[in-house]
């Protein structure tokens, strides 16, 4: 759309203000409101920012304004609010795209992937929880109805009845907005749920994933709760995971993925196992942008198979493997055509993780690496060490501090945010890390402090 348009479709919708939405460097939607009347303003670069205030933007208090250039395309209106729209943004400073912009990271890496005649398509499975916060800072799960109380809860209809309005709600902006929503249910926690909308190119596909966080946290607050996408808010019940599905297309709207005749049973298509034999080569550089915070090692922790006391299962994947449609692995074969990661966290930022998927497919393209034969079949929750050791099978990196200190070795997963960007983005996640261990939590002054 052009601004002559964007002015008609406002006028015509009734829209009297305006949400400069862009995601700071942990994917926060931040924003700032423009009415409807400074438009042209608007479009010329009225919404500035200072980067300082925010995280990871590259900028100090001296630093000139960062510039929100709102994407005309992603013109969305608000549903829970009415008479307001909200735009994507680029950021620019002094007139240029700023390195420091994570949705200005995916554009260089989907530019990259077309220059050989590609596109990557993106679906995710939006895991949260509700939840309710008290004034000693507690926070239990939110069940009105006081049915939602099973060991397994997963796809119960009681358990999935006190929320169902909230789900609708959910699922009623979404079709209104065009997204097509096919399925919502209760997951595996107690107040965990999921929704799913049909998939897109990978852009379409992140902006609509940071707005449906800020859906679900208005949603929920409108009926007393709070919708975390937390990976681990408890540490006795399943995580939230943002699973990515994705496949490859042609210039043509074929799918590249895709093939019948696959030897190996999965119906790829060898150029989708070379893209997938560079996300496995690179996965453990990659964690620290599909797992970006201290909290999401939480639900990837495996330190209980490795001490063999594992009882029951988490749903996350513990080692960097494939297979058919079996949910022990990393990497799913859902169906024909295309490929499920499952060890993405909630706190994704789902921008910075799909360039780092895009430039590791690329080198597993170029460099035409190969994954390996599949594990069919196989519970990758119940195979030995033994055998873990004896075939080197690789685990998902365990930390956050494992995770960044791989992420900086791979020059490849760097290469997805560019040189200002990846240095930023060790910084912050660095300081994170060190800020989390000099915490001192209630589980070492209960282990420790009279056993010495």
């Amino acid at each position: 759309m052009n601004a002559q348009e964007i002015k008609a479709r406002l006028q015509k919708e009734g829209i009297t203000y305006l949400l400069a939405q862009w995601v700071d460097i942990n994917g926060t939607p931040r924003c700032k409101g423009v009415p409807v009347s400074a438009l042209d303003q608007f479009l010329q670069g009225s919404a500035g920012f200072a980067g300082a205030a925010t995280v990871g933007m590259g900028q100090g208090p001296h630093s000139h304004d960062m510039i929100g250039v709102p994407d005309l395309e992603t013109y969305t209106p608000v549903p829970w609010e009415s008479g307001v729209v909200r735009f994507a943004c680029d950021i620019h400073v002094d007139g240029e795209p700023s390195p420091y912009c994570s949705r200005g990271a995916l554009k260089r890496a989907i530019a990259r992937l077309a220059e050989r005649g590609y596109e990557l398509r993106a679906g995710v499975e939006a895991e949260h929880m509700l939840v309710r916060r008290f004034e000693d800072g507690s926070i239990r799960t939110f069940d009105p109805t006081g049915f939602d109380t099973l060991s397994k809860p997963c796809y119960d209809f009681k358990s999935l009845s006190g929320s169902m309005a909230y789900l609708r709600t959910l699922l009623e902006h979404m079709e209104k907005l065009g997204w097509e929503p096919y399925a919502s249910d209760h997951e595996d926690a107690t107040s965990q749920f999921e929704l799913n909308w049909k998939y897109s190119d990978a852009l379409t596909t992140a902006d609509r994933y940071t707005f449906f966080k800020m859906m679900t946290s208005q949603v929920a607050r409108a009926s007393g709760a709070i919708a975390t996408h937390m990976p681990k808010p408890f540490g006795n019940l399943t995580g939230n995971g943002s699973h990515i599905h994705f496949s490859v297309w042609d210039k043509r709207g074929k799918n590249a993925f895709l093939d019948p005749r696959d030897k190996r049973g999965l119906g790829q298509s060898q150029l989708a196992y070379h893209f997938l034999g560079g996300l496995m080569a690179h996965a453990r550089g990659l964690a620290a942008l599909f797992a970006p915070t201290v909290n999401c090692y939480k639900r990837l922790s495996v330190g209980e198979y490795l001490t063999g006391a594992v009882s029951g299962f988490t749903w996350t994947p513990a080692f960097i493997s494939y297979g058919d449609n079996n949910r022990t692995h990393m990497f799913r074969t859902p169906e024909p055509g295309r490929f499920e990661c499952r060890a993405v966290s909630g706190a994704v930022n789902l921008y910075l993780a799909l360039a780092g998927f895009i430039e590791a497919g690329i080198d597993g393209i170029e460099r035409q690496l190969d994954p390996g034969e599949p594990f069919a079949g196989t519970n990758m929750y119940e195979l030995p060490l033994s055998e873990v050791k004896r075939r080197k099978i690789q685990w998902i990196p365990q930390t956050l501090e494992e995770a960044v200190n791989e992420f900086e070795k791979d020059g490849v997963a760097r290469r997805a945010l560019g040189p200002d960007l990846a240095e930023e983005f060790i910084r912050v996640k660095r300081r994170e890390w060190v800020r989390y261990h000099n915490q001192v939590s209630r589980w070492e002054t209960d282990q420790y402090l009279t056993l010495f």
